[in-house]
This record gives C-alpha cells, sequence and structure tokens, in this order.
C-alpha cells in the first residue's frame, strides 16, 4: 500500500466528516428554531417522544447533537427526566438511518448532489435555499468521501499486519472496546459506522467481527453527552445515564445473543453485502433494545436517580457557592454543530439572566433601603451578591464569546447578541447598587443625616427603582404594550431625576442640607438615573430576542 492510498483514506475521511458537519449545519441554519419547537412543545406521550426523537435525529444525522439538547432541556427545566427517557430512545433509532443511506450506495450520484448544493449556497441569494444548499453538498461530500474510503482501503486486505490486528477485533471484548474508544474519539457514530461500513465492503473486516465494533460504536456515541453533562443539574446527568444505560443494556443482550444464537449467519443469508448487512444489524440492534427497554423507560429513570442520588444542598448556597445553575459548558456540545448547541444554551442563558438580574433587583432594593435606615449590616450580603453578580456575568460573557463564533442561524446570533449586552447592563445595574451601599458607610462615618425631604425622595426613588427592575423579571414581555411600560419609567426615572436635583438646589440655599450631603445626594442621584438607563437598555434587547423567535 502506497502513499497515495493513505492520502486517499485521510481525504476520505476529511470529507465525509466534513459532509456530516455541513447537513447538520444547514439543517440548523434551515430550521433549527422550529425543531426546538417541537421539542419544547412535546408532551409526556411516550410514542410520540420516541418518534420526536427519531425524527430529529435523522434529520441532523447526530443522535450527539439530539441527546445533547435533551441534556440542556432537562438541565433548563423545560422537560422532565422521564420524557428525556422517551426522545433517547428515539434518538438511538434514528441515528441509524445514517448506516441505511450508506448502503444504499448512492456514492454514483454524489457529485451531481453535491454540485447541486453548491450552487445553491454560491448562486442563490436567498438565505434559506443557501442553507438547504449546505445541506445537499454536505450529502454529496459525505458520500464522495464514503466512495474515495472504499477505494483506498482496498490494498489493505493485502497487509498481512493490518489484517491480522483486525482478525483480533472478532473477540466480543476486543470489538465492543475498538469501537466504543474509536467512537468517543470522533463524537460521532453515524461517522463511525460509516467507516466501519466501509472496512467490511473493502473486505477488511468479516462481518461476524464487525457486529461487536458496531455494538460498542453504540457505547462511544454516549461520549458527547457525558461531556455535556459537565456543571449542568442532576436530572441532566441523569438523562445522560439513561443514554448510557441504553446502549450498555443493548450491548450486552446483542453480545450474549449473537454468542448464542446465529444472528449473524441469518442477516448474511438474507441481506446481499457487507455494508446492508451492518446497516440492517445496526436497525436491528436499536429498535430490539427500544421495544424491549420501553415498557421499562420510567425504572431506566429511577435507576439513573439510584445511580445519581440527589446531593445535599450546602448552607448558604447562594453566599458561599458560586456556580451558573443552568449553563452547560460550550466546549462539550461544540463538535456537535450548532443545532444542539444553540437549543439548548438560548434557553439556559436566559435563565442564568434572569437569575443574575433577581440578584440586582435584591440588591438594589437592600442598597436603597440600607441608606433610608443608615444600616451598615446588610452592606456585606450586598457585597457578596455583587460579587456573584460580577461573576455570572463574566462566566455568561464567556459562554456568549464561545457561541457567537459557532453560530450559524441569523436569529440566533440576534437572540445571542442581545444576551450578551443583556447581561452587561445588569452587570452595571448591580455596579450601581453597590455605590449607593456604599454611600451607606460613608454617612454611618462621618455621621451624615440626610434630611427629611431627601429621605422622602429615596423612598420614592426605591419604589420606582423596584418596580423598573421587577417589569423586567415579569412574564408580559410578550405583551405589545410592556416595552411602552417600561420606557415611561425610565422616562419618569428621568424626571424624578430633574425634580430631585432643583429640590435639592432650593435646599443648599436655604442651609438645610449640608456640603457633604449634598454631594452624596448627587452621586446617588446619578446612580439612580443610571439604574433607569440600563433597565431601558435591557427592555429594549430583550424585545429583540422576542422578535427573532
Amino acid at each position: 500500500m502506497d502513499i497515495l492510498e493513505f492520502l486517499g483514506i485521510f481525504g476520505g475521511l476529511a470529507l465525509f466528516l466534513h459532509g456530516m458537519q455541513m447537513m447538520s449545519a444547514g439543517l440548523e441554519a434551515a430550521a433549527g428554531n422550529r425543531m426546538k419547537s417541537i421539542l419544547e412543545k412535546l408532551t409526556a406521550n411516550p410514542l410520540m417522544g420516541i418518534l420526536v426523537g427519531a425524527v430529529i435525529t435523522t434529520a441532523v444525522q447526530s443522535s450527539s447533537a439530539t441527546t445533547v439538547m435533551v441534556v440542556g432541556f432537562v438541565n433548563a427545566g423545560i422537560m422532565s427526566l422521564n420524557q428525556a427517557v422517551w426522545l433517547i430512545m428515539g434518538a438511538n433509532v434514528g441515528k441509524t438511518t445514517t448506516g441505511l443511506l450508506i448502503a444504499l450506495d448512492v456514492g454514483a450520484l454524489a457529485p451531481v448532489v453535491a454540485f447541486v448544493g453548491v450552487s445553491m449556497m454560491v448562486f442563490i441569494k436567498r438565505p434559506q435555499t443557501q442553507h438547504i444548499g449546505q445541506l445537499l453538498a454536505g450529502l454529496g461530500f459525505l458520500f464522495i468521501g464514503m466512495d474515495m474510503m472504499s477505494a483506498a482501503m482496498e490494498p489493505l486486505r493485502e497487509v498481512p499486519a493490518f489484517v491480522q490486528v483486525m482478525s483480533t477485533l472478532s473477540n466480543p471484548i476486543l470489538g465492543i472496546l475498538f469501537g466504543t474508544v474509536f467512537t468517543a474519539l470522533i463524537q460521532s457514530s453515524a461517522a463511525s459506522v460509516g467507516i466501519l461500513q466501509t472496512l467490511a465492503a473493502a473486505g477488511v473486516v468479516e462481518f461476524s467481527g464487525a457486529v461487536y465494533i458496531l455494538f460498542g460504536q453504540n457505547i462511544g456515541t454516549c461520549i458527547t453527552a457525558v461531556m455535556a453533562s459537565f456543571g449542568v443539574s442532576r436530572d441532566a446527568k441523569r438523562a445522560t445515564c439513561v443514554h448510557i444505560l441504553f446502549n450498555v443494556i443493548g450491548t450486552v443482550i446483542f453480545t450474549v445473543l449473537v454468542m448464542i444464537f446465529p444472528l449473524t449467519d441469518l442477516i448474511a443469508s438474507l441481506v446481499p453485502g457487507p455494508m446492508a448487512q451492518i446497516a440492517v444489524m445496526h436497525v436491528i440492534f436499536n429498535l430490539a433494545t427500544t421495544v424491549l427497554l420501553f415498557p421499562l423507560g420510567n425504572y431506566l429513570a429511577k435507576l439513573a436517580t439510584r445511580i445519581l442520588p440527589d446531593e445535599v444542598e450546602p448552607v448558604r448556597k447562594e453566599e458561599s457557592d458560586m456556580r451558573l445553575a443552568y449553563l452547560t459548558p460550550v466546549t462539550a456540545a461544540g463538535k456537535d454543530g450548532g443545532l444542539g448547541l444553540s437549543a439548548i444554551v438560548v434557553d439556559q442563558l436566559r435563565n442564568e439572566l434572569h437569575r443574575m438580574l433577581e440578584m440586582a433587583r435584591q440588591n438594589v432594593d437592600t442598597s436603597f433601603k440600607a441608606v433610608l435606615d443608615l444600616d451598615v449590616a446588610p452592606l456585606e450580603r450586598v457585597e457578596k451578591r455583587e460579587l456573584y453578580i460580577d461573576y455570572l456575568n463574566r462566566e455568561i460573557s464567556r459562554h456568549i464569546s464561545r457561541l457567537i463564533a459557532m453560530e450559524t442561524n441569523e436569529r440566533g446570533s440576534t437572540i445571542i447578541s442581545s444576551f450578551f449586552a443583556i447581561s452587561g447592563n445588569i452587570e452595571r445595574i448591580g455596579d450601581h447598587a453597590d455605590n449607593l451601599a456604599g454611600y451607606t458607610r460613608l454617612l454611618a462615618e462621618k455621621d451624615i443625616a440626610l434630611s427629611q425631604y431627601a429621605r422622602e425622595e429615596l423612598r420614592q426613588m426605591r419604589d420606582v427603582s423596584i418596580r423598573a427592575v421587577s417589569a423586567l423579571l415579569s412574564g408580559e414581555a410578550r405583551d405589545k404594550d410592556w416595552l411602552s411600560h417600561v420606557s415611561d419609567l425610565e422616562q419618569k426615572i428621568d424626571d424624578m431625576t430633574t425634580n430631585f436635583r432643583r429640590e435639592q438646589l432650593v435646599r443648599m440655599r436655604d442651609g438645610t442640607c449640608s456640603d457633604e450631603a449634598c454631594i452624596l445626594y448627587s452621586e446617588l442621584l446619578t446612580d439612580f438615573e443610571r439604574i433607569g438607563d440600563h433597565v431601558l437598555n435591557i427592555a429594549q434587547e430583550l424585545a429583540k430576542t422576542r422578535m427573532a423567535l
């Protein structure tokens, strides 16, 4: 086997993997939000859950993308663990379609499909058509890559060392281990099954040994969901555990079945060609495992709960344990393309920002109250909460910066950019609340008393500030008059600031306000006004996200 044949293998593999990525990205850009809506509206009906999981996985050609999406929705609280079980079963059924497509041997049409897809991307400016073209081009590249690998691998049959290595994989344990590790490395069972079919078609591996590799590939595909489960809720981790249990149980059952019953001989006698035989075994494995485990779906969820029991909540969690409550690490989902990524993270970002905004609201309320009561006791809580807000802003911004680089959907990019602006504005509200708390300490240290008039104005400031921030937290953002309501509150804050500055000048002329008190009060008014500005900025960005969804 010469160097050109080795290059052919790597070149074919590159086209194959790139084609799969293009298909997934094209589908996400064309229909990602609609698929997300299907999942969000999913009922608790088990059969419907399996059907939806299978359809989405068939469309994106990646069970990992669907499973990572499910983990994210469980983490975001959009669906329960029991609902996730059925979707995961459906994802395992849907992933078999790639092998069936490859087994159809439509490679002769692949250049035509790729040409049509590329032409749509290059010559047609309509975004939706370009996305469909990207999907078709990816499909064409996938089959071209398969043909290149198949042609380059044929000489491997004549290499004794390679044949000897592959022959050892007829051992069930070694075959399962190889399939698991190989699939975990490339993070795509569809790709690894396609490569296995190519090896079988080239005569490098026998069907009787390929089945064990195939079983291991089903386990290896769980690695992406495992990576996505880092830093998520306990139920989201359990969804990943269900995914692993499904494939491990199926592997154990079918390994024993193949060893005691001539299932491979039966399939070989009924199905012509090793590529089709592997595809059929892949379908049988996942369909049969789904049928067997379907009555036990709720027990799988309970078993996952036993394996991963609830953690004991730490004392003073909000004060001492800074963490992300909803976000899944972006890097874990990144290799599966944009679909699962944006579908998960958009909802998780929204929940994380809501949590961050609630902390800012508490700080605004507590800080104004501290100034009014001239009480420094709550300031420690304000400062700790401010550190938490800064932490969340930093982590959210880090996630968004990674997500922007991967997002191909224009609407998704708009939403993500708005979330970035929202996070920054919430952080600034927290800063101004922290400034208010600092004035309390200065007033107490210098024994400065605010006049009764100033204290009454402070109460009015506190009331309208809380109303404005609370409006952002309410569920009324979908109402058409909501933005106007927030704008009116911001204008009221501006008007109050102007009026209170005028009243302060009157008190200064009358001598009822000390110099130091006037300086602090003037600074306080500036922070009050800035809070209103940032509230309006957040409301405008929220309105953009509503229009994009």
